[in-house]
Order: structure tokens, then C-alpha cells, then sequence
């Protein structure tokens, strides 16, 4: 195999024009600076020569529909092929209404972005010679319709079918929600799995056995590679939250033969009224630390009493926005024992979420 391309990611971009941003107290990113911070990304990477784009879904605030508009002619205008698949927020209900896109209507708006039949949530296209990618749906509605990371049996079957079709190619996967662990414990933790597949053990089986060894993802905000035995999940955080980045990709020949993947990743440092985008928006973070800290302070596996979390939560302030900015490293010496163990396994064991060379076999 013989391939040499270069791509982008872009994640979570929550795309929000300004008559449909709703004032959420607690919301940690700024949809206010989502159509600024896209426009500035598309003008990088105008000059970067790219073979195509990924965008591993929350694509809008909340699934507006003028949202999905917006994007839509926005993408069209490119020079580039761009990929899309749904994140939550951009199919919040599984039937949608005059206002914000349901389920099923996702990929009549994306149709040209991945998207061929309107009537499946997922795709697989030969994208470049000897290249494969295959867009996931992980959004799905329980019987009680509670949204939840999952992909359905049909799809599973789907997805085994085109793997056993594709024979020399390299096969790269995108979805939305994590498949491999970013955070110690995130598939068990009640705060963490939200963002994980439920049944990812069963598609990483899948992907396994097909020797696929790329996984897009997004969901979680948050710069990260993680890797489970030769699969690969590179994870990218928001446009619009801390650290405000997106990646760009090369893929090469070694002259072994074997495949290189060098990720390099940029940031967002200013738009119009934020002179200083990644210093306002940690601060934003860490003025809206305070709760989340103190649930996760409370939460198994530490579960301290609320007496107790309350003293170590402002001394956390700025955890999760290291976390979220990549190969954080993290210390806590004036935490008791199990409590600065618990927080430092969050630091980065790699220091290579935001560049990084994967050498495929």
C-alpha cells in the first residue's frame, strides 16, 4: 500500500447563528464565537492543499434547522470534499418539527456530505484510491426516547458486510461518540460514559478482526489519543470550548511500506470580541468549575462526602480545561493521597494528544 494524502478534522462545532443562541448560565462553550472560529479554520486550510475535511459531529448548537442550513451552504462552497455525521446535539429528538431536525432527517440535510441515501444514517465511500472512510451513526432513542451513544444491530451488520468487502484499503471510521477510553475510568464513571459507545466493546471486536486502525471521534471535548491494542482513536476537542482546536493530517509511505499518520494540531487564538479566545474561554471553565468538581469530587469512585468536596474544588478550577487542552500534567501534592492519585491519572502518559506520528502496520 502506497498512499499519501492530507486532511483536516474539525469538532463539535456547534454552529449557532445569532438569533438562535439561548443563554445557558452554565454552559461552558461559546457558541457566540462558533461562525467566527469555523471562518478562520476554512481560511487555514484554504492554503493547505487538502485531498478532504472530517467532521465528527455536533455540528450545531441544537439541532436548529437554520443552523443546518447555514452549514450546509457554507460546506458546499468548498474546494474539498467534507464528511459529516451526527453528533447529539444536532438530532436532539428522535422526530423533529419546523424548528430543529429529528433523527431521521439528518442525512437529507447533509445529502452530497457523505451522505448518498437520505434514508440511512450511515455511509461508506472509497473516498481516494485504495482509501475507505465509513461514517457512523452512534445517536439513538431508547424505548423510554432517551438519547444514548449506540449503534443498532442493523447498522453492526451493515458495517461487517462492507469490512468484508474491503481488501487493501486502508479503512478509516467516524463517529461521534468515544469507542476507547480518553479518561481513566470513562466508560464506568456516571459522568464519563455518557460520551463513550455503549456497546463499544462489540464494535472494536469488529474493527479488529477487519484490521481497522482509525477511528475519528468527537463528543467529548477534548484533545486526546488513545489507543487499544492497534486501534487508534484520535478524539477532538470543540471549536468553541478550550483549547479551540482543530488537527490537520498527513498520511504517508514509509518506503518499508508501512503507512504514517503525522497529526498536527492548531488553535483558534482571537476572533471578533475575543481578543484572547483560549485565555477567556479556560476562564470561563474554571468560573464554571465549581459544580461540576464538586459532582465528580462526590461521584464514584472517590464519592467524598459534600463537606469534604467542597474544600478541594476550587483547587480544581483549571482541571478540566488542562484536561480538555491535551497532554496536560497534572499535580496535586497538597491533595490527600487517594484524592491526588485519583486527579494526576489524568495527566497525559504519552505527550501526544496534539502531535503525534502513528505508525500503522
Amino acid at each position: 500500500m502506497n498512499l499519501n494524502f492530507r486532511f483536516a478534522i474539525a469538532s463539535d462545532l456547534h454552529i449557532a447563528l445569532s438569533h438562535t443562541i439561548w443563554d445557558q448560565p452554565r454552559r461552558f462553550h461559546l457558541v457566540e464565537a462558533s461562525i467566527p472560529a469555523l471562518e478562520l479554520v476554512l481560511e487555514h486550510l484554504a492554503k493547505c492543499d487538502l485531498d478532504f475535511l472530517l467532521l465528527p459531529g455536533d455540528l450545531t448548537q441544537d439541532g436548529e434547522i437554520d443552523n443546518h442550513v447555514w452549514l450546509t451552504e457554507r460546506l458546499a462552497k468548498l474546494p474539498y470534499p467534507v464528511y459529516v455525521v451526527p453528533g447529539n446535539h444536532d438530532v436532539p429528538q428522535a422526530v423533529g418539527n419546523e424548528l430543529v431536525t429529528g433523527l431521521s432527517d439528518f442525512p437529507a440535510f447533509y445529502h452530497g456530505f457523505g451522505y448518498d441515501n437520505v434514508n440511512q444514517l450511515y455511509y461508506t465511500h472509497e473516498i481516494l484510491p485504495g482509501v475507505r472512510l465509513i461514517g457512523l451513526n452512534s445517536n439513538h432513542f431508547d424505548q423510554s426516547g432517551k438519547q444514548i451513544g449506540c449503534l443498532d444491530q442493523q447498522q453492526l451488520d451493515w458495517l461487517q458486510e462492507v469490512l468484508a468487502t474491503a481488501e487493501d484499503e486502508l479503512v478509516m471510521v467516524m463517529l461521534h461518540h468515544n469507542v476507547i477510553e480518553h479518561l481513566p475510568g470513562q466508560a464506568t464513571n456516571p459522568l464519563g460514559r455518557r460520551y463513550m459507545l455503549q456497546n463499544a466493546p462489540q464494535l472494536l471486536e469488529i474493527l479488529s478482526q477487519a484490521g481497522v486502525q482509525l477511528l475519528f471521534t468527537g463528543h467529548l471535548h477534548v484533545q486526546d489519543i488513545a489507543q487499544w491494542q492497534n486501534i487508534y482513536e484520535i478524539t477532538t476537542g470543540s471549536l468553541v470550548s478550550y483549547p479551540h482546536p482543530y488537527r490537520i493530517l498527513n498520511m504517508r509511505s514509509k518506503p518499508n511500506g508501512k503507512q504514517v499518520l503525522e497529526v498536527d494540531s492548531h488553535r483558534i487564538t482571537s476572533v471578533a470580541g475575543w481578543p484572547d479566545l483560549p485565555e477567556q474561554s479556560r476562564e470561563r471553565i474554571a468560573d464554571h468549575s465549581f459544580p461540576f468538581m464538586t459532582k465528580l469530587l462526590t461521584s464514584p469512585p472517590l464519592s467524598l462526602p459534600q463537606e469534604e468536596a467542597v474544600q478541594f474544588a476550587p483547587d480544581l478550577r483549571y482541571f478540566w480545561a488542562d484536561v480538555a487542552g491535551g497532554d496536560a500534567e497534572l499535580r496535586f501534592p497538597e491533595f490527600p493521597t487517594p484524592v491526588r492519585r485519583y486527579f494526576e491519572a489524568f495527566s497525559s502518559d504519552s505527550g501526544s494528544d496534539n502531535q503525534a506520528t502513528l505508525l500503522l502496520s
